[in-house]
């Protein structure tokens, strides 16, 4: 089966604001990593890379068993289009008939396959070269580029990320609703706030 579409999982962060690495935290079954990477492995005609950074020992033990290809960025504190670029050309190097890439992170723990899929086809409906997370009021990730942009995010400097193309590129963006995007784990009141609302 060719593999059309690449899923790349930025996963470098130090999570300095929590004092532990926000990828190995657990909800439901899984740490917030493990579960965005076992929702990328089923979006069909995939390769699916995970870029580690700090903690690259302990995010090799946790995936182990996935079979996903992981690549580590010694330049992670550098700026997220470090890992953007360290993905994307190992992507087109893997797979240099790649058609688009997804890029997302690993601290949405509402992300499931579908969002990827429908990212998917309102790219294919809509022939826009950009298919876009929409959740209160900001588009955000996850995000998809066809290969046109690919050349841009690669050109990335710094701490610049893929909402830079989003803001220069409008009108060639489309839009997936996903309400709960919106909440993520940057803080260990995210974290603990997470855990109260599933209780209720």
């Amino acid at each position: 089966m060719e593999e059309t579409t690449g899923i790349i999982i930025l996963a470098a962060g130090n999570s300095s604001r929590l004092g532990q690495p926000k990828q190995l935290l657990e909800y439901k079954e899984f740490t917030l990593l493990r579960n965005v990477v076992l929702q990328a492995k089923l979006v069909p005609k995939s390769t699916v890379l995970v870029v580690t950074g700090a903690y690259k020992e302990m995010m090799d033990m946790e995936l182990a068993d996935t079979a996903v290809k992981i690549i580590n960025n010694p330049n992670w504190e550098t700026g997220m289009s470090s890992s953007i670029t360290i993905g994307l050309e190992t992507l087109c190097a893997i797979n240099p008939k790649v058609k688009s890439c997804i890029f997302t992170v690993c601290d949405q723990p509402f992300l499931k396959t579908n969002i990827f899929n429908e990212l998917l086809e309102e790219q294919s409906i809509t022939g826009k070269g950009i298919a876009a997370s929409a959740y209160v009021g900001i588009l955000g990730v996850p995000v998809l580029f066809t290969s046109h942009y690919f050349e841009e995010l690669l050109n990335l400097k710094g701490n610049e990320g893929a909402k830079k193309l989003l803001q220069h590129y409008k009108n060639d963006v489309a839009e997936v609703s996903f309400e709960k995007g919106s909440i993520d784990i940057d803080t260990i009141e995210d974290y603990n706030r997470l855990l109260r609302q599933d209780k209720i």
